[in-house]
Parts: structure tokens; sequence; C-alpha cells
């Protein structure tokens, strides 16, 4: 009975020790070899238990070869789960200063511009121009405290910052508020190159295309195919890209054709100026009545719309390499938009005077009383019309990205679904198209986005999130620049739209 008790407890003794070498020593080693395996850290657990432990299975393709120089040590630094190279490669932060400098620019510099010259035609030349320099400081106001309060709610786009202050509601505000604006500001994108391509007609008169002065008039330079063709070839390939970054290339140039305009347009005034055929502005409006002062308030959607650059903002942030930059970026593309917006303001009004339309482009087809002036009307008319191409894209990008959020809010990463970028993209240029072939004046649909949406995403919202300030941190100068901005774009605004309902009343009652 002894010899059994004492052989059970030594048979104890024995396999407790074994349990005891097993757990320290043994088992980390297979742990470590198993499941950490530096060998396949692209394959499950499994996979790599059977290629440790099976010598048949362990053969590999070349492509997944891994030398011992090539192979990481483990440490407790190293990640537990196998890394998202696709999400990696689209939060990469590396846009410069200047691709950023270019890509806000070419968010600002857009159709806006081609309007600004009819704005002196209500304003005065002297008046015009101050009210650009004043929407521009504003706009810089706006922004500086929409990216202020981005950093303290850790926010990395401009929806996360309305929701942050109201919640989802603000959020789907928002979303609603970049659709309506983006998509009208597209329509008339396509408007302005099927203007400068195929013609317009405006008071009676009729304007030729560049494709129909050249070619006379046939049905593949109409309208409606031309437009077909763009976006088919033009505006859906550059569309495809994931990336805003992507774009900086097309953006640079798409600057560098708006001042070929402006150059050009300052050239040949110039040159009529001292051949003594350009007659003086007018520094101030024409009032004469109480309508006339009504209609000035009609060019203040114009010029908010013209400085627009706020759903972009947040996104060239996110891939700046250095986001303490951001502000400056920021400040540059407005010096650099508030200098191309005054000079082709002054030039353009000079040029055409009272005669200015709303589209200035479609002044481009008339003889300029000098040298090679037809060859320079065609120049300048297809380097803008090739301008708003490349522009197409930079507001295409935040247009989609937030329909996306509005349909699809818990889904994954746009980026990571081709099948969802694709549809949406064919949709959204879709509804562009059509929207181009049924809205042909360019100062209604201007009025139209201008008095709703983009004073919202320009001035109400920023300033209503300053005075929300849920983290404490809005300044008095802020506060009453916030109510200002406010008061300043729900007054003119309203007037806008009274102005433009009068306005079409009057057209279809004309002896009332």
């Amino acid at each position: 009975m002894i010899s059994i008790s004492h052989t059970h407890s030594k048979l104890t003794s024995n396999y407790s020790d074994l349990c005891c070498f097993t757990f320290h020593y043994v088992s980390p080693l297979l742990y470590s070899y198993l499941i950490i395996s530096p060998t396949h850290d692209k394959s499950s657990t499994l996979m790599e238990t059977r290629v440790v432990t099976s010598p048949k299975r362990k053969t590999m393709t070349n492509d997944n070869k891994e030398t011992k120089n090539s192979r990481k040590p483990i440490n407790e630094e190293s990640p537990l789960l196998p890394k998202n190279h696709a999400t990696e490669e689209f939060n990469a932060k590396r846009a410069s200063f200047t691709a950023s400098v270019f890509n806000i620019s070419t968010s600002i510099i857009g159709a806006g511009i081609m309007a600004l010259p009819a704005t002196m035609k209500v304003l005065g030349l002297g008046l015009g121009i101050g009210m650009i320099m004043f929407v521009a400081i504003l706009t810089e106001g706006s922004l500086e405290m929409l990216l202020r309060f981005s950093r303290v709610g850790n926010s990395q786009s401009y929806g996360e910052v309305m929701r942050d202050a109201f919640g989802r509601a603000g959020r789907l505000l928002l979303q609603i508020c970049i659709l309506v604006n983006n998509v009208g500001t597209l329509i008339v994108y396509m408007i302005i190159i099927g203007d400068v391509l195929s013609g317009t007609s405006s008071s009676g008169v009729h304007h030729a295309g560049v494709l129909e002065g050249w070619f006379g008039e046939h049905w593949w330079n109409g309208r409606t195919f031309v437009l077909l063709v763009t976006t088919i070839s033009v505006f859906a390939p550059l569309a495809c890209f994931k990336r805003m970054d992507s774009l900086r290339y097309s953006s640079a140039l798409a600057v560098a054709l708006a001042v070929v305009f402006l150059v050009i347009t300052a050239g040949i005034t110039i040159i009529k100026f001292f051949n003594g055929s350009i007659v003086m502005p007018r520094l101030l409006p024409n009032v004469t009545d109480m309508t006339s002062i009504w209609n000035l308030f009609t060019v203040v959607p114009v010029l908010v719309t013209a400085f627009i650059c706020h759903f972009n903002v947040h996104t060239i942030d996110n891939e700046l390499e250095d986001s303490s930059l951001i502000r400056p970026v920021v400040q540059t593309s407005l010096a650099l938009c508030s200098i191309v917006y005054v000079l082709t303001s002054f030039f353009g009004f000079l040029l055409f005077g009272d005669s200015t339309l709303d589209d200035v482009l479609a002044n481009f087809n008339t003889n300029l009383g000098i040298p090679y002036g037809s060859l320079l009307n065609d120049v300048v008319r297809i380097s803008y019309a090739l301008h708003l191409m490349l522009v197409f894209p930079i507001l295409f990008y935040p247009l989609r990205l937030n329909l996306d959020g509005l349909l699809f809010p818990s889904s994954r990463p746009l980026v990571l679904d081709n099948l969802r970028f694709g549809l949406i993209s064919i949709g959204l240029l879709l509804l562009v198209f059509l929207g181009a072939n049924f809205i042909p004046n360019i100062w209604d649909v201007f009025q139209f986005t201008g008095a709703t949406a983009t004073v919202c995403i320009g001035f109400i919202f920023p300033a209503a999130i300053a005075l929300r300030d849920r983290h404490g941190i809005a300044t008095k100068k802020d506060k009453i620049l916030s109510v200002f901005m406010i008061a300043l774009a729900v007054f003119s605004n309203m007037v806008a739209i009274y102005s433009d309902a009068y306005a079409l009343y009057k057209e279809n009652h004309p002896h009332v």
C-alpha cells in the first residue's frame, strides 16, 4: 500500500514537472512559431500551422517567397492584424504645398469668373472691385473658423464638423446643400462649354460657337452632341481619380489656362485703349429708382459662388503632407484668385462695357477691331472651355463623396468599392448632362444656387458652428463676425430671390 502510494506520488510529481516545463518553455515557442510566425504574415493562422507542420505543403510560388533579409523582426510594437494597404494608399499624406494651392485655386476659379464682368455692369467698376475684395476677406474668415473648429473636434471633413456641432441632422443638411450647389455649378460648366463650342442666343442675337464658325452648322457640332462627346471623352476619365492630389497637374494646367484668358483679354483691352476705342467705364452703379437699388443685391449670390471652396478644404488638408500649412495654402489660394478675379472683371468690363453678357465668353465672337481679332477670339474661348473641363473633376469629387455619404452612410469607404464608385459616378454624370440641356441661362443657375445652398456652405454653416461653440473656443470676434455673416447672407439672398421673381414676372407680363 505504501509502495503504491509512493509510486502514485512520484508519477504525480513527474507529471506536474512536465506540465510546468511545457507551459514555461514549449508553449511560448509553439505560439511564436505557429501563430505569429513572420514567414507568412499575410496568411491566416490555420494556413501558417499547415505550412509549418506539413513539409509536403510548404512549397510556395515565387510571388509569395520571402527572403530572410525581407523579414521584419517581431516585437511588442508589431501589429496583431495585417495592414490594409489599400486604405493606407488612400490615406497617405503626400500632397505638397504647391499642389494644394493649385487644387484649392481650381475649386475657386471656375465658371464664376465668367459672370464677374456682368457684376461690374450692375455695380460699376469701383464698387464691384471693392465687393470682390470684401467677399474674399469674408471667405478667409469663414474658412479660418471652420478649420479651427475642425482641429479642436478632431473632425476630418466638413460633414463631421457639422455633426459635431448639430448632430446627424446638421451633417444631412450640409450634404444636401453640397449636392444642390455642386450639381448646379457643374451644369453651368457644361452650359458654358456648350456656349463656347456650339454657340448661344441672347436677346434675339445669336453668338456663333467655335465649331460652328470653323465648319458651319452641322448635326455633329450641335449643342447636345458636343456635350455628349465631351462628357464621355473628357469628364468621365477625369472623374475616375480617387484621390484629389492625383488631379494636381490638371489643376495647375487649369489655372494656367485661366491666366491665358486673362492675359489675352488684358492685351486686347490695352490695344483698343490706345486706339481710342475704349469708353470710360462707370465706377459706381446707375441708380435711378427703387427697382435699380434692389437689383444691386442680385449680384451678391454670384460673388459668393465665385469664392466657394469650403467642401474641398478638408480633403486637401487630409492629403497635405504638413497639415499645419493648410491655412497658408488657403490664404495663398484666395490671394491668387482675388488677383485673377479683379483683373478679369476690370479688363472684361472695360473691353465690352454695357454690352457685357451674363457669360462674358459669349462676347468673344464679335469683331474686336484689331489685327488677328478672330484668331484671338477663338484662342480665348477654347482656352477657357479647356479650363472648365479640367476644373470639372475638382467639384465632381466632393459631389460624389457626399452623395455616397447620403445614400450609404454605413458602408465601407467609397474608394474601396469599385462598383459603388462607378455607379454613382455614371449616375451623376448623366444628371449633369441632362441638366445642362434644359437650363440654358447661366445667370439663372448662379442666382438659384447662390441664393440657397452656396451661402449656407460658405457663410451660414461656418458661422453657425462658431455660434454653437461646443468646445468653448469661440472668441468675441468670432461671434460678431458670425452674426454679421449670417445677417448679410440672409438679407442679400432674400432680396435676390425677390428681384429674380419680380424680373420673371415682368418678363411674362410686360404690359402690367
